[in-house]
């Protein structure tokens, strides 16, 4: 029998290139789409969608007992920059969102479960360089605080009910499918965007910031991995360090003029520096290489290749 699969959030820039890649696997009648409005009309037009409250509990149960759901990746959040605009919805959506699916797999409604984590779990006291698995973790933003708690709820759920939960700490995240989403990374993608429609750049962060970074097809890669690998090989119930490459925003825009000579960056850092700089440098990511055999496929150069090509076409450049 088939697995079905709902994602929540699928609006979103994660949830999206997800739910197309997942439905190239398992088959559109498979992967069930939700979000909590209709904006994204790629998403809702390309298969199975509905309206789902990630914070309302019956919402989802409505759902998963009408596909008979078995699995559901929960990638409705609020992210970092926005959730420090809006300190107790991001705690709210966050919280409730997870509690919600949780307990949905602890009543046997569903048997598997992905949650996101995040690199904002780290803070300004995490060792900055190589941030091993098991450190010291006092994130300073609410979205790093929602994302610790919840890591130690997963763990718990595991423990305590037998929940098959799995999570990832993902670093910034690169594409050129999606908008940016409010993240402290998001530079990373403006960048591309500025660079083709303008030439030209400011960053709210400083040249030398450096910050783990993946390109989204590594990150769709390593979620669909995790939850494909065998339960025995899922040691860590949190979430597991996850790593591609880092890099600062002046080698980013070194990278863009290799193919751009003319382009010019400026640097303006404004609120999210202070956040980008509670956060690690680059990642320890042994065990996941080790336990369920994770490797990247994108370096910088590459990335940048991939970015400025495809938005190329979407701007008619």
């Amino acid at each position: 029998m088939s697995s079905k699969i709902l994602i929540i959030g699928a609006g979103g820039q994660i949830g999206s290139e997800l739910t197309f890649k997942l439905r190239t696997i398992y088959g559109e009648e498979n992967v069930i789409a939700s979000d909590i409005s209709y904006n994204n009309e790629s998403i809702v037009n390309s298969g199975l969608f509905e309206i789902v409250d990630a914070q309302d509990y019956a919402s989802i149960k409505i759902c998963v007992e009408k596909y008979n759901i078995d699995t559901i990746y929960l990638m409705a959040a609020m992210l970092s920059a926005t959730g420090e605009k809006y300190p107790m919805k991001a705690w709210d959506l966050n919280m409730s969102s997870l509690f919600n699916v949780l307990n949905l797999a602890r009543a046997k409604f569903i048997k598997k479960v992905f949650w996101p984590s995040s690199i904002a779990v780290f803070g300004p006291t995490t060792p900055v360089n190589y941030t091993p698995q098991y450190t010291v973790m006092e994130p300073s933003t609410v979205y790093g605080i929602t994302k610790q708690v919840g890591e130690r709820w997963c763990e718990y759920y595991f423990n305590k009910y037998n929940v098959d939960v799995r999570s990832l700490r993902y670093p910034g995240i690169i594409s050129w499918k999606t908008l940016p989403g409010g993240g402290t990374t998001d530079y990373a993608v403006e960048i591309y965007h500025e660079a083709i429609k303008n030439n030209q750049y400011e960053c709210f962060l400083k040249a030398d910031t450096e910050l783990p970074m993946m390109f989204m097809d590594d990150a769709i890669k390593a979620t669909i991995n995790i939850m494909q690998a065998p339960d025995d090989t899922i040691k860590i119930r949190s979430s597991y360090n996850l790593a591609a490459i880092s890099f600062t925003p002046e080698s980013i825009a070194n990278s863009i003029k290799q193919r751009l000579p003319d382009f010019k960056i400026t640097y303006n850092p404004d609120y999210r520096q202070e956040i980008a700089n509670s956060w690690p440098k680059n990642i320890n990511d042994s065990y996941a290489r080790q336990d369920w055999k994770w490797k990247h496929d994108f370096n910088l150069d590459e990335i940048t290749e991939e970015m400025l090509t495809q938005l190329s076409k979407n701007y008619n450049q």
